[in-house]
C-alpha cells in the first residue's frame, strides 16, 4: 500500500493546490483542515460494477466476458486488487495515439476516480486501466485511452466513439440505453464522508438509521457528489434506482477529492461517493493534515 498510497497523494495535493484553500462566508465557520475527514463505514447501496461495450460489437462483447472470467479463474484480478487495496505496486499503462489505420482499441474513461483510474504525468494507473490493458494485449490490439467527463463515457462509447467504457461503471438501466454491459467484476457501494469531528451519523448502525436522518435535512445542507455517479443519483433520487431522493441541496464536482476538499472549506456540509475512492481519498487528505 505504500507506493499507492505516495500516488495517490501525489494526486490530491495537487487538486488540493488547484482548488487553493478560499471559502465562502466568515473564515469562523469554516471547519478546520487540521481536523481532517472521516468515513462513514456503512453502505448505503449495493452496486455491481461493469464495462460497457458498443451495442454494434457483439464479438466484442463476448470476448470481454471470456476475458473477465479468465482473470477471475486465474487469480489475476485478484493480483491487480492487491496492488491497490493490500500492499502492491502499481503499474503504469501508457495509451497510444488513436490512429483508425490500426487495430486499436478505445477505452473511454474519467480518470478522476482512483482506484479504479487515475493519472500522474502522461502515465494512467489504476484497476480498470491495469485490465484494459492486459484486454487490449489479449486481444492483440493497441490500447488507446480517451479521458473524458464521467457522465460522457457511456455517451462516447454509444456514438462510436470508443468501443468499451472502463470507468468504476455501475450497472443502471439509463445506460443501457447506450452500451452493452459486460459481466460484472466488483462489487461497491455509496458512502458518506464527513469533517472528522462531525458526529451525526456516528450512532447509526446500518443505511435506514443514516437515511432517516438525511430525510431529516433541508435545502441548508449541501450535499457534494460526482457528476454523473450513483451518488448523485443517490442524493437527487432515481427511479430507475428506487432511490426515493432527499431535500438537501446536491452540488455536483469533477472528482470526489475536489468535494472533499470543499468540504474542508466549509463549502458543503458532506460528501457522498463510491467507498473504495471515498477510502483513498480520506486516507490521502488526512495524511496531508
Amino acid at each position: 500500500m505504500k507506493k499507492s498510497k505516495t500516488m495517490i497523494l501525489a494526486v490530491i495535493t495537487i487538486l488540493i493546490m488547484a482548488l487553493g484553500i478560499a471559502a465562502c462566508g466568515n473564515s469562523d465557520d469554516k471547519p478546520s483542515e487540521e481536523a481532517g475527514v472521516k468515513l462513514i463505514e456503512i453502505s448505503l447501496t449495493e452496486e455491481d460494477y461493469a464495462f460497457g461495450v458498443a451495442k454494434d460489437q457483439p464479438e466484442l462483447s463476448k470476448a470481454v466476458n471470456e476475458f473477465i472470467s479468465e482473470i477471475q479463474g486465474n487469480g489475476t484480478l485478484d493480483e491487480i486488487f492487491e496492488k491497490y487495496f493490500g500492499g502492491g505496486t502499481p503499474v503504469a499503462v501508457k495509451s497510444a495515439e488513436l490512429d483508425p489505420g490500426k487495430d486499436q482499441l478505445v477505452v473511454a474513461t474519467n480518470a478522476s476516480f482512483e482506484p479504479f483510474e487515475y493519472m500522474l504525468g502522461e502515465d494512467y494507473y489504476g484497476i480498470d486501466m491495469e485490465i484494459a490493458a492486459l484486454m487490449a494485449d489479449h486481444l492483440d490490439k493497441e490500447l488507446v485511452i480517451s479521458n473524458m467527463d464521467f457522465d460522457a463515457v457511456c455517451l462516447s462509447v454509444g456514438q462510436g466513439k470508443a468501443d468499451i467504457a472502463m470507468a468504476g461503471l455501475t450497472v443502471t438501466e439509463s445506460r443501457k440505453e447506450f452500451v452493452e454491459f459486460s459481466d460484472s467484476y466488483y462489487a461497491a457501494s455509496q458512502n458518506i464522508i464527513v469533517i472528522a469531528d462531525d458526529t451525526t451519523f456516528d450512532e447509526c448502525k446500518d443505511s435506514s438509521e443514516v437515511e432517516t436522518i438525511l430525510s431529516e435535512l433541508g435545502e441548508d445542507t449541501k450535499i457534494g457528489v460526482q457528476n454523473g455517479t450513483t451518488g448523485q443519483f443517490y442524493v437527487e433520487g432515481d427511479d430507475d434506482w428506487g432511490f426515493v431522493g432527499f431535500d438537501v441541496t446536491c452540488v455536483g464536482y469533477n472528482a470526489g477529492s475536489l468535494a472533499v476538499q470543499d468540504m474542508l472549506n466549509g463549502n458543503i456540509n458532506y460528501v457522498i461517493i463510491d467507498e473504495a475512492p471515498a477510502q483513498f481519498i480520506v486516507t490521502s487528505v488526512n495524511e496531508l493534515n
